[in-house]
């Protein structure tokens, strides 16, 4: 016994000891479940890493375009002296014969700085010139990565929203069942039932309670692969608080009116056109001269010894500047060719344009086909599952009454379940219409 309590006591000093991990939980409205996904994303993360790279690499092209300055030091030993040829004629000796001769010393050193400056070079300045549309361009392909993270986001989002209301659905079937149960078994103690009738409302609320841990299940799965699509640890709780109704998504939609840029899309590609007239400009001031400027400090000395840190001993100077122009005379067309490719690329570009745009036209047109047979689906299933749950509901008064079988009001209860299945359905399609119809004409907040 002393034992036991020993054991419990030590099992409390445990639990006391150790600190319980809380699960953080996140309470969010579909718009700031997007936000987070733009800042968690793992494909948003990237692509906004992908603009800093940019960023570099302009730094990289600037850099052309600063002085260039170098230093180098150089100490040589010669181990043996070289050894040099003198015409031995220099000497009074026969011609045609040389006489070898070693001269120099042992150590030299010297210690060299350069610099180097552009001057005009076509091909660095329009890079240059190009540096603040190739940042645009890394950040309108975020902003596209975005719209589609954003997008999927808010389908997922109010999936489970609605998912959440069947549930509510599925709970007042399964009440109406259990009614339905109770009032079945006493109809058969009193013998105006058979236990065959009793049987089948048994497999109908069992039907129902499967029902609802499907669809149970099938939110716990959602919520999780929501959660790996905005970037929340799957640890963390993710509660999702906005609500749903059949009129939010009829309101502000069908809007006649939309441009083309709105869609990010549309803008990364005139964006791209942009760099391809740059690339053009680039390839073509490959043709015009290149004019350099260059200076060169040296100090060297000679020494037998190893002392060259010896400020008596003398070290001898040279310095020089120069100017380098480089002009381009015939390189086998390859510039030509390099410009005939700018324009073809630019040439492809602008074609993408023009059929982004009549691919613009097309998702709108689509989208308002969609997002209207979608509406009037959901309202017309609506209807027939109030109209369903009536048939039901009276179905059952004539059964208790005595006037309805069980088969009648067996049949009225799968009606009313197809009709409510019809519905969330069509709530489903309606969902996704409308998210389809603003991501078309780019106004998905």
């Amino acid at each position: 016994m002393q034992r036991v309590i020993i054991s419990a006591l030590w099992v409390l000093c445990i639990g006391i000891s150790t600190p319980l991990t809380a699960q953080k939980t996140n309470s969010f409205s579909a718009k700031q479940t997007a936000e987070y996904a733009a800042k968690n994303s793992v494909q948003v993360k990237n692509a906004l890493i992908d603009v800093t790279i940019q960023q570099q690499s302009n730094r990289e092209i600037t850099s052309a375009a600063f002085p260039q300055i170098s230093g180098s030091v150089n100490v040589t030993d010669y181990l043996s002296i070289p050894t040099n040829l003198l015409p031995a004629e220099f000497f009074g000796g026969p011609a045609g014969t040389y006489i070898p001769v070693k001269f120099g010393t042992k150590y030299n050193g010297s210690y060299t700085a350069r610099l180097q400056q552009v001057l005009f070079d076509g091909q660095v300045f329009v890079g240059l010139q190009a540096r603040r549309s190739s940042i645009t361009f890394r950040q309108q392909t975020a902003e596209v990565t975005k719209e589609e993270i954003k997008a999927n986001v808010y389908k997922v989002y109010y999936q489970i929203v609605v998912g959440k209301n069947q549930i509510k659905i599925i709970d007042a079937n399964i009440a109406r069942a259990e009614k339905l149960l109770h009032d079945t078994r006493e109809l058969f103690k009193n013998g105006f039932a058979e236990q065959l009738d009793v049987d089948k409302v048994n497999v109908s609320l069992s039907n129902l309670r499967t029902q609802k841990t499907s669809v149970e299940n099938q939110l716990e799965t959602g919520t999780i692969g929501l959660k790996y699509l905005i970037g929340m640890p799957v640890k963390e709780q993710l509660v999702l608080t906005d609500s749903l109704s059949d009129q939010d998504l009829k309101d502000d939609l069908l809007n006649s009116s939309y441009k083309y840029e709105d869609r990010p899309e549309y803008r990364l590609q005139q964006t791209a056109a942009i760099l391809g007239q740059y690339n053009i400009k680039r390839y073509q001031l490959a043709y015009y001269p290149t004019l350099s400027f260059s200076g060169t400090f040296n100090r060297n000395a000679q020494r037998n010894k190893f002392n060259f840190f010896d400020k008596d001993k003398p070290y001898f100077t040279t310095s020089f500047i120069s100017f380098d122009l480089s002009i381009p005379i015939f390189d086998g067309f390859a510039r030509a060719a390099r410009v005939q490719q700018a324009k073809l690329q630019l040439q492809q570009t602008q074609a993408n344009i023009a059929n982004l745009e009549n691919s613009i036209d097309n998702d709108v047109q689509t989208a308002r086909v969609q997002i209207r047979n979608a509406i009037v689906t959901m309202d017309e299933q609506k209807k027939n599952m109030a109209l369903a749950e009536q048939v039901y509901n009276q179905t059952k008064k004539k059964y208790e009454q005595g006037l309805g079988s069980n088969l009648e009001i067996t049949n009225a209860e799968t009606d009313l379940i197809t009709a409510q299945n019809n519905y969330f359905s069509a709530v489903y399609d309606a969902i996704i219409a409308r998210i389809d119809y603003l991501k078309a004409v780019g106004k998905l907040q």
